[in-house]
């Protein structure tokens, strides 16, 4: 009697995944992530007025360190701990999907901080204790208890305060091969200051889903208009300081160009505070790239000086 092959239907499914693809965990970490920390390590590095050629191997391991070490890994660990909740509303994501099986998410996100710590103590140990800093605000922001992502006040706060304060200061420090200037940490925290309102502006692009989810994004919690106000008046005050601050230190171009970079940012808000939630994204591509732009200038001022 001829064979008759059984149908599509009775056939055996493939076998779930055991170990996830290299690709699938590049995915995960998140590459497009790593620009913001890294180019505010390299403000760091600007900053401190040490010669590139002097320590380049250093600056090297500096940038991996910012951003697929610590930045990557943070990926990671916000991926693990938000896998039900992308389950629902994000389920190609790698870990909900199954391209990350098991456990494997929490195990990258373990492994991650392991390696991060050993680059950062190798670094030096001013580098080696921020590059913990940065670690606990990592894990801090995503898990629980503490959990700041939920909170739309602390959340921004402690992402903003990783990814301008922490890896500038990291930047400098390794250039300097120690705690770097006061002035650069003055000009530091300004910026990292003034970071939680772009924070609060990505919050925009989500507020009907956190709403829904319960996230206590700060436009969730105040609404669209006091959220955008307040996001504006944080980026800029603390631009202002810099501003003073420069000039104060003889860094007389250095600060007339912030000033003007801070102009045509006010100019800009007031479009994002017509329609925050439509114009959010439009601010961040024009606004934030003169904010950051402010930065580098900043640093190359600082340069001079230290």
């Amino acid at each position: 009697m001829e064979h008759v092959p059984p149908p599509l239907a009775a056939l055996p499914s493939s076998a779930p995944r055991r170990r996830p693809r290299l690709g699938d965990v590049l995915e995960l970490l998140k590459p497009v992530t790593w620009f913001p920390p890294m180019w505010a390590f390299m403000c760091g590095v600007v900053s401190s007025g040490v010669p590139l050629s002097e320590r380049w191997l250093l600056l090297v391991a500096g940038m991996m360190l910012a951003g697929p070490l610590v930045c990557g890994n943070s990926q990671a660990i916000n991926d693990w701990f938000d896998r039900h909740v992308d389950a629902i509303n994000e389920p190609q994501r790698p870990i909900p999907s199954g391209r990350i099986p098991g456990r494997w998410g929490l195990g990258i996100a373990i492994a991650g901080t392991l390696i991060s710590l050993i680059v950062g103590f190798l670094l030096g140990p001013v580098v080696g204790w921020a590059t913990v800093v940065g670690l606990i605000m990592s894990w801090s922001y995503s898990a629980p208890p503490l959990r700041f992502k939920a909170d739309g006040w602390l959340g921004p706060l402690v992402c903003a305060a990783a990814y301008e304060g922490v890896t500038w200061f990291t930047g400098a420090a390794v250039m300097a091969g120690g705690v770097p200037d006061s002035r650069i940490i003055w000009i530091l925290c300004m910026y990292a200051t003034g970071a939680h309102g772009i924070m609060v502006l990505n919050d925009f692009k989500a507020v009907k889903g956190d709403a829904q989810s319960g996230v206590n994004s700060l436009p969730v919690q105040i609404g669209e208009r006091n959220a955008a106000e307040i996001a504006c008046w944080t980026m800029a005050l603390p631009q202002v300081v810099v501003i003073i601050l420069l000039a104060n230190w003889g860094l007389h171009w250095p600060s007339a160009m912030v000033a003007f970079s801070l102009t045509m940012q006010v100019v800009l808000m007031q479009r994002v505070l017509a329609a925050p939630a439509a114009n959010a994204p439009f601010y961040n591509a024009t606004g934030t790239t003169l904010y950051v732009l402010g930065m580098l200038t900043s640093a190359f001022g600082l340069s001079v000086i230290v």
